[in-house]
């Protein structure tokens, strides 16, 4: 859950009259879900202003090099950086970390680790290979530590979150020191750093402000239609 919803439940936990509506004997069941309707789609409303009016975060530029994907706020999980380096294609997929391994306690020093706590998927590909170099690593304000690296189909025919089918490589942790310093040498050489936090922060919470003003407005179109139509 990202931090622009966090903000807005702990203001909502109050009493919810709508539970108490079912409990309610009534000789009409119609006039319950009515009032149920109602109540919800006012709710959502509500909701939906309180987030419309959200201050953005400072605009920030990606580091030199980069480019913003067209159409990256509208798509799913799809790469959202990308940049040329000799003739290799680099680009950069994003999650928060929170959204891959939820967290169980939810306490506020908790939810500041998770917005600090990015999840990066970084394609290394060449025009005359079938299959990319990934890296799967974890970005934070002053550092980014690999998890893993493996060599699967390109980015455009594998989406973003394929399984291999072969062996994907050792664990990250067990190789030797020195290796290990020099794939993290190799992707800082292209660009790949805590100098991605910044930018990639701010695109996420625009992307989750864009993606909870969506949820709203086709959620209470849903039930104001079916509303609509029960009155008909």
């Amino acid at each position: 859950m990202s931090g622009i919803w966090r903000r807005l439940s702990r203001g909502c936990r109050a009493a919810q009259p709508w539970r108490t509506i079912t409990s309610r004997s009534s000789s009409s069941s119609a006039n319950i879900s009515a009032a149920v309707d109602s109540m919800l789609l006012r709710s959502i409303k509500e909701h939906y202003l309180d987030v419309s009016k959200m201050n953005p975060p400072p605009k920030v530029s990606p580091p030199s090099g980069f480019t913003v994907l067209k159409g990256a706020l509208d798509g799913s999980n799809g790469a959202v950086l990308s940049r040329s380096y000799g003739n290799e294609e680099i680009n950069i997929s994003v999650m928060r970390l929170s959204n891959i391994v939820p967290g169980g306690g939810g306490g506020a020093d908790e939810e500041e680790d998770d917005i600090n706590q990015l999840f990066l998927h970084v394609d290394v590909s060449k025009p005359d290979q079938h299959k990319s170099l990934n890296f799967l690593c974890g970005l934070y304000p002053d550092a980014l530590g690999i998890h893993s690296v493996s060599l699967r189909p390109k980015l455009e025919a594998s989406g973003f979150f394929e399984l291999p089918s072969t062996y994907n490589g050792p664990v990250f942790g067990d190789l030797d020191e020195r290796m290990r310093d020099a794939f993290h040498a190799y992707i800082d050489e292209r660009g790949v750093n805590e100098d991605l936090f910044a930018f990639l922060q701010a695109w996420l919470y625009v992307k989750d402000h864009r993606n909870l003003l969506r949820w709203f407005k086709t959620v209470g179109s849903h039930i104001n239609e079916k509303s609509v139509a029960e009155d008909a």
